[in-house]
């Protein structure tokens, strides 16, 4: 029998097409009803919880277990939550098991999908324009008043997934934002996912066991410009320990 990293193929591709018809049939009626509820939950938090709901269904229809380390890290109010990024189920992880409502900040092509696009649109979620400078920095200006209101935004500083499961270097633009806001900064280190569904494949491997780590917040407060770039060194030696710690909840 042919196998795809030790699981029968027939079994990846039950359980991918599984995954694949539970996200569109959840997506379409979760996203109907963010349209129906935004009127009446402008602030997005109902709406964030269909995406909560959304997270849990794909891990469901994946076999993936989540165990989240550190929740207690996370501050309450204001702060900036940076993870790295190995898959697309990163999505699925954070949107289910973080135990905060908070605002993604998202490349802004996603918000051109129909449906999905409409529900992030009224969750709250705020759009990066890469291609387009001016549009970046207005971004980075409406991340910077929603989260002095209160709402954590969580951001991939790497900015993509990760090839080869490694963390990839940091984008900028997540820090000038972090020293605009003048907010803490919580480290995520996920692992397990890029297992799962690595970047370029559609398919979905044997059950997993993911690790998401939170570390202690990094203040900001009181630093400039001037100190982005050891701002930047902090936050990836912060993801890097986490990500050797979760390793060892992870027996090769």
């Amino acid at each position: 029998m042919i196998l795809l990293y030790n699981v029968p193929v027939k079994r990846v591709c039950m359980r991918t097409l599984l995954v694949w018809l539970t996200l569109i049939l959840s997506t379409i009626p979760l996203s109907v009803l963010a349209l129906l509820t935004f009127p009446f939950d402008r602030k997005g938090n109902t709406i964030h919880r269909y995406a909560r709901l959304w997270g849990r269904l794909i891990l469901w229809a994946s076999g993936t277990k989540v165990e989240v380390k550190g929740a207690e890290n996370i501050p309450k109010g204001p702060a900036i939550i940076m993870s790295n990024h190995l898959s697309a189920f990163d999505i699925f992880v954070l949107s289910a098991c973080l135990p905060v409502q908070f605002r993604w900040l998202a490349k802004a092509s996603l918000f051109r999908i129909p449906f999905l696009g409409w529900a992030m649109s009224c969750a709250g979620y705020i759009p990066v324009e890469r291609t387009n400078p001016r549009e970046a920095q207005r971004s980075i200006q409406e991340a910077s008043e929603r989260i002095r209101s209160g709402t954590p935004v969580l951001i991939f500083p790497e900015g993509t997934r990760s090839r080869d499961g490694s963390l990839g270097p940091f984008k900028r633009g997540g820090f000038r934002l972090a020293l605009k806001a003048g907010v803490p900064i919580v480290p995520v280190a996920i692992k397990g996912t890029y297992e799962i569904m690595p970047r370029g494949s559609l398919k979905i491997s044997k059950p997993q066991r993911v690790t998401v780590l939170i570390g202690r917040p990094i203040p900001t407060e009181g630093s400039g410009p001037q100190q982005r770039d050891a701002l930047m060194e902090e936050v990836r030696r912060a993801i890097e320990e986490g990500l050797k710690e979760a390793e060892g909840c992870h027996p090769r």
